[in-house]
């Protein structure tokens, strides 16, 4: 009986997937024929972005102070503490700031949006805007996406500064390093391209959140009950997604060997 159930679970979770995939091709071509509904988009963006603000910079600010303390007591110890700064803008750049940011909007933003969406689906609203003749993808979806895709950069971007200033103030009040030291190691550990990465990564992962958010809203079932499993499961496939696309750009932007450290040293 269990092993039927789970078996329909992943039928059910597969057709989901699909749906997700072609409702991002959808996407792509509306937004090729410049339907765009800004006031939507505006709306979103303010839901995304500033009012997620505060619990991306406080992760980012404990993220960086603890990664920090983990990498300060080891390098100090073999004589590498001017290497500490430029190993966390490292980290915090091309992993932990844009892949955190989307864990963070993953649960708040990519749930809300299965929620709300799905709640208008088992309340007959999706239907209500065919009748008025609205494309639910231009005013439902399209905006959600966009405001994801340029919000997430932009919050990763902010992450990034929290998470070093995180990381300074560990280092000068726990560690006595200066302050000048811990910067001048993550300028010259860092380069252009290492900061665009981390903007590509966020707005691919964007984007992930929203589709995934909205397609398992607009597909979602079963009245209340329904709305609760689509709102769970979406949380999880956007997980899941973000750590495999994170995967698959990694190894597509840092092939081969790193120069890095030796351009800091």
């Amino acid at each position: 009986m269990s092993d039927t159930r789970s078996n329909s679970s992943l039928g059910v979770w597969s057709q989901r997937l699909l749906a997700a995939i072609l409702l991002c091709g959808q996407v792509i071509v509306h937004l090729l024929q410049g339907k765009i509904h800004r006031r939507n988009t505006l709306d979103q963006m303010a839901a995304v972005g500033p009012e997620s603000l505060l619990i991306a910079l406080v992760t980012a600010a404990f993220v960086g102070a603890v990664f920090t303390i983990q990498v300060a007591r080891e390098f100090i110890q073999f004589g590498a503490g001017n290497a500490v700064g430029g190993v966390l803008a490292l980290a915090l750049t091309r992993e932990l700031a844009p892949v955190l940011t989307a864990v963070v909007l993953a649960g708040r933003v990519g749930s809300a949006f299965a929620a709300e969406i799905g709640t208008m689906r088992v309340t007959e609203q999706i239907d209500a805007l065919y009748m008025l003749r609205t494309d639910p993808i231009d005013y439902l979806v399209i905006p959600r996406v966009i405001a994801c895709c340029v919000m997430l950069p932009a919050l990763t971007l902010l992450s990034l500064v929290t998470g070093m200033i995180g990381g300074l103030l560990i280092v000068t009040n726990v560690y006595n390093l200066s302050q000048t030291t811990f910067l001048d190691s993550a300028r010259n550990f860092l380069n252009v391209w290492d900061v665009c990465s981390a903007a590509i990564k966020a707005a691919c992962f964007g984007i992930l959140i929203a589709i995934i958010g909205c397609s398992w809203g607009l597909t979602t079932t079963g009245g209340a009950k329904g709305v609760g499993q689509s709102t769970t499961t979406a949380v999880v496939t956007a997980l899941l997604a973000i750590f495999i696309s994170n995967f698959l750009l990694t190894a597509i932007m840092f092939q081969g060997t790193g120069s890095a450290v030796l351009r800091g040293i």
